[in-house]
């Protein structure tokens, strides 16, 4: 996967956080960092990306980010549930203004039912507004963590434009 094609989503994120003087930090699971590294490819990124969290396993979302393992047990990794509190414990740890978090299944395998392969949920977090997604993606692995991607630094931007 070529970071390249992120570019102009990122070109504008950074716009917009330089706008407001924000910092940014990212969660991830099914994504395995690639928002972070997507930002990161940026020259200058520094002045407004803080730092990714890749909490691909259960044990990783719940030490470094402090989503409770009963939440999980609950409601599955996969879920909004989750998601939420990926963001909020990301937040609660970085010095930043917004967090995004992205936990999902890429495939081919990892389904269950009622949460088939391009199941994936996006939450992002600001200081008072914490707010989630669920996402319907469809193709394969490759194609299914570049859409989660595509809408991590969409909704990034659009909190950044307009603040909630």
């Amino acid at each position: 996967m070529a970071l390249k094609r992120f570019e102009p989503a990122v070109l504008a994120l950074a716009d917009a956080l330089r706008a407001r003087g924000w910092r940014i930090a990212s969660a991830e699971s099914c994504t395995g960092g690639l928002v972070a590294a997507a930002c990161t490819a940026l020259a200058g990124s520094s002045d407004w990306f803080e730092r990714g969290v890749v909490s691909y396993s259960n044990e990783a979302k719940q030490t470094l980010l402090g989503v409770p393992a009963e939440l999980i047990a609950a409601h599955g990794a996969v879920s909004e549930e989750v998601a939420r509190a990926m963001a909020e414990g990301l937040l609660a740890r970085a010095p930043v203004e917004l967090t995004v978090a992205v936990t999902g299944i890429a495939g081919p395998g990892g389904a269950v039912p009622g949460k088939p392969v391009g199941t994936v949920w996006l939450a992002w977090a600001r200081p008072g507004n914490t707010g989630a997604v669920l996402l319907r993606l469809g193709g394969d692995r490759t194609a299914v963590r570049e859409a989660t991607v595509d809408a991590a630094l969409a909704r990034l931007l659009a909190v950044a434009r307009h603040g909630a």
